[in-house]
């Protein structure tokens, strides 16, 4: 077994395809620790935008998580429909393209794929902030840490998608179920201390006296930042075809475990935080502390179990990248087999996973991460823009869909449900981009019209391709009229591997000519060893020698294939180029490699009549 084998696991075979696919509880991690691990930073973030309102500000939690899980619930909905109307796959992409116009597709995908993009930076770089703010003498190793998170979760995904859900089935589980016990603890103090729980460790520090009073437009803010707990909620409908048959069932049994634990969180963070008055620490100051510590503590305490709360948490927020690295390759996929991206990214890698969309997200990633440093706050605001306008487009997708391929009751209540629920989506997305534009939000207005571009003219490319290549007024494969090429075999040295060229040029032509290029005027001649008369007619080579008082080999040898092409409009030219080939790598460094740089130079300036054969000698040593 080879160190590839081990590293990524034995090549699978296209038969085994179904044994790689996941069940509903392999399905919440693999496409659920977006939305899960939001519960670590949904409130907080809905609170640190309440701060000015001081003590007052937690009064308001509540209230603002309900309409959060209200909004959630409406998606939810929706995407059920999704997952039955469109089993395929593509989620927003696919449910926007084929109702909406492929104009609405590709915004739809565009959105998702910055979010994909943006959740993997930000839920490494939150993990591992969360990791240094426990032991800030890691401070300055941030970056490394990150890109070391990175490549971890690249090959693992890379293993396949049922060796990833494997993976993360224990942090993800034991963060629910940690964090799930906190609340219930929590609750139940509440409640029998008649609204009023003693926190087991105080908090540590005082709620800000209040700056301004609580008006419409910091609730919609907070309203706004508390709506990233929304992002990942399509991760389910664009990963269908994960799923073991059937797979409408599956997906939709993942997706409804997903919202139920999520709201779970949701709610009762909100419902803890406002009795124990918990408020939030600035990120940027010293002294931070996160919303979910604190909580731990004024609940269960110092100990044991809230160093393996915490620790759960810190790996959810990490591995939440994983719902990305599951679906962006997929949906990379399904644009590129529109024409809107590369066809490399259509292919399956030995793992039967989207390999290249892997790697592709992964550079990506790393490029954002060592561009902030590992340390990227600022990016959370985008986050979820491309969430809900995706979730927008779907839904009015879905609305049309409704529209045209059902009737009575059913349409009715499937145009009802969409509706809304794009209605819904579509005035939150406003309100984010409002009130988020000043913090980062514009980036996502920028990024967007620049991946359409991007794909619009990848489309233009394959159009312009294909149509040259396009057999015209039915040409048909003639074997008429044909002239055998000129060939034209550059020779270094006469050698075993120069002779194998030579005799396969001349099996190709009868016009065979060895082509020297000689850099000194009183350089020794070689001896080209050929008989001069061959049997059964066949011509003998010609030999050309090219001076190049310059010293230069290979411009010399390009100029004259371009001489002999003009020269001969009505023939073709082939170059024959003798090759040695290596059987270790490292000895590739002990030869001139002018074979492969000819190659490049004849591609580079050559035509539709220049044609350039390799011949291989093959070395024993």
């Amino acid at each position: 077994m080879g160190w590839i084998d081990v590293l990524f696991g034995r090549p699978l075979a296209s038969s085994e395809d179904q044994g790689e696919r996941i069940s509903p509880v392999q399905g919440i991690p693999t496409f659920g620790l977006d939305a899960l691990s939001s519960a670590a930073y949904g409130p907080e973030a809905a609170l640190t935008i309440l701060l000015p309102l001081g003590l007052l500000g937690v009064r308001y939690i509540v209230p603002l998580t309900c309409a959060v899980i209200v909004l959630l619930v409406i998606v939810y909905f929706s995407y059920r429909q999704t997952i039955a109307a469109y089993p395929s796959g593509g989620g927003s992409y696919t449910v926007a393209k084929e109702n909406l116009g492929e104009g609405a597709g590709l915004l739809a995908a565009a959105a998702l794929m910055i979010d994909y993009l943006l959740n993997v930076a930000v839920g490494i770089s939150a993990g591992i902030g969360a990791l240094v703010s426990a032991v800030p003498r890691l401070q300055p190793h941030t970056l490394e840490m990150c890109l070391a998170v990175l490549v971890i979760l690249t090959m693992v995904n890379l293993r396949g998608v049922r060796e990833a859900g494997s993976a993360f089935e224990a942090p993800t589980y034991l963060f629910v179920g940690t964090l799930g016990l906190v609340i219930v603890i929590g609750l139940y103090k509440v409640v029998a201390s008649g609204g009023h729980p003693a926190p087991v460790v105080a908090v540590a520090h005082h709620a800000p006296m209040a700056v301004e009073a609580a008006g419409a437009w910091i609730l919609v803010k907070a309203f706004a930042s508390g709506c990233t707990a929304l992002t990942g909620v399509e991760a389910v409908s664009n990963g269908v075809q994960a799923f073991k048959e059937p797979v409408v069932p599956a997906a939709r049994a993942t997706l409804t475990a997903i919202i139920a634990i999520l709201i779970v969180l949701l709610g009762g963070i909100a419902f803890l935080v406002r009795f124990y008055e918990i408020t939030a620490t600035d990120p940027g100051q010293p002294g931070y502390q996160s919303v979910l510590s604190m909580l731990t503590e004024a609940v269960a305490g110092k100990g044991i179990f809230y160093d393996i709360t915490m620790f759960s948490v810190l790996l959810v927020l990490c591995l939440s990248a994983n719902t990305s690295f599951a679906d962006f390759p997929r949906l990379c996929r399904m644009v590129a087999r529109d024409n809107y991206l590369p066809h490399s990214l259509t292919l399956r890698g030995r793992r039967l996973v989207y390999s290249q969309g892997i790697l592709t997200l992964s550079i990506l990633s790393g490029l954002l991460l060592i561009l902030f440093g590992g340390i990227t706050d600022r990016l959370i605001p985008l986050f979820a823009v491309g969430a809900f306008m995706a979730f927008t487009l779907s839904q009015a997708g879905m609305v049309e869909h409704w529209r045209r391929t059902a009737k009575g009751t059913k349409a009715f209540q499937g145009m009802l449900i969409n509706g809304v629920g794009s209605l819904a989506t579509g005035i939150t997305m406003l309100i984010i981009v409002i009130a988020k534009f000043a913090s980062g939000a514009w980036v996502v207005v920028i990024l967007i019209p620049m991946l359409l571009l991007f794909m619009t003219r990848v489309r233009q490319h394959y159009e312009r391709v294909a149509e040259e290549v396009a057999l015209k007024n039915g040409m048909v494969l003639s074997a008429r009229n044909l002239t055998p090429p000129i060939v034209i075999v550059p020779v270094d040295r006469w050698n075993a591997a120069t002779a194998k060229a030579m005799r396969f040029a001349m099996t190709l032509s009868p016009d065979v000519q060895a082509v020297h290029v000689t850099c000194d005027a009183d350089e020794d001649k070689p001896e080209w060893q050929w008989a001069e008369d061959e049997p059964n007619g066949v011509r003998v080579p010609k030999l050309v020698t090219l001076p190049s008082p310059y010293r230069q080999i290979m411009h010399p040898i390009v100029e004259y294939v371009l001489k002999v092409e003009k020269e001969n409009k009505d023939r073709t030219v082939a170059v024959v180029i003798a090759t040695m080939v290596e059987r270790h790598w490292y000895h590739y460094f002990l030869h001139n490699q002018r074979g492969e740089f000819l190659t490049a130079l004849l591609l580079v300036n050559g035509d539709q009549r220049i044609n350039i054969i390799n011949v291989p000698w093959y070395l024993k040593s």
